[in-house]
């Protein structure tokens, strides 16, 4: 019997508790570096969504990764970040919005790594292709790496030496030649199609939210920074030398940026009414 079938939409609209809870505190907590009761956390992932007791062990989890931290006034607690927690949130938050910043010059230099990995570690092989793919490297075969972006070769190192790999591997930058076509190159290292249809599908979750209340604007605001923060992690993030045309990326960030900003004074006052009435 096969499982159930899950949509793009229904996957890209899907989200942790965690994941959420991560969210509003880099939205609202970080900006404004005042604690959070826990009856405000709950409350608002209850209009996200979230169980009571999974916003409780969300808000656990995080506590228990040093990235929060517990004050008792009362039999009430409030949460502030902690140094580690500040750290994660503030360069999650740059990633975020540096993504979406737009256009990317590029001085048409390529960074081209070649790694060698046993045949039968399979296990090996997809670690390698996961963490590379997260630094915005590309595949082009089993053994080369990619990328337009050469201030990438720092991390991609990291990588290397995490796995073990560093010896028999070699990064060189270099321009392209006059066999092939760069585009169709960029075509072979990523699939663009299957990151444009996420594209087209946040645009559709976007486009039919209409908040009409402050409170539906904080809900709304949460979301959207939800919703886009799988992009940085999908999106190599390519010069438009290198995109099709009418890329949808391009419109995505557009939307997200003026969504953003049209939402943020609404979502602020409900943010604030939800934590200092208590």
């Amino acid at each position: 019997m096969e499982g159930p079938f899950v949509t793009r939409r229904q996957e890209l609209g899907a989200a942790s508790a965690r994941s959420l809870l991560l969210t509003v505190l880099g939205e609202f907590v970080l900006p404004g570096g005042r604690p959070v009761w826990t009856a405000s956390l709950i409350e608002l992932l209850a209009d996200l969504d979230v169980a009571e007791k999974a916003a409780r062990q969300a808000i656990m989890r995080t506590a228990d990764s040093g990235w929060i931290a517990a004050s008792r006034i009362g039999r009430e607690t409030r949460w502030s970040l902690t140094a580690a927690g500040t750290r994660l949130l503030r360069e999650g938050t740059e990633r975020i919005y540096g993504f979406a910043a737009g256009d990317r010059s590029w001085d048409g230099r390529w960074l081209v790594l070649t790694v060698g990995v046993p045949e039968n570690n399979r296990a090996l092989r997809q670690r390698l292709r996961t963490q590379l793919g997260w630094a915005g490297l590309g595949c082009l075969d089993a053994g080369t790496w990619v990328t337009p972006r050469v201030d990438r070769e720092q991390e991609a190192r990291r990588v290397l030496d995490e796995l073990g790999l560093r010896a028999g591997s070699w990064s060189f930058v270099a321009t392209a030649g006059a066999v092939g076509d760069e585009r169709t190159l960029a075509r072979t290292a990523w699939d663009l199609d299957a990151i444009e249809r996420r594209y087209e599908d946040f645009l559709d979750l976007v486009g039919r939210r209409r908040p009409r209340t402050d409170r539906q604007a904080l809900v709304a605001q949460v979301r959207l920074v939800q919703e886009w923060r799988r992009f940085p992690l999908l999106d190599p993030g390519l010069p438009r030398e290198l995109l099709p045309p009418r890329w949808s990326g391009n419109r995505a960030a557009e939307v997200f940026r003026e969504r953003h900003a049209g939402w943020a004074p609404r979502a602020q006052r409900a943010w604030e009414e939800l934590t200092e009435g208590r």
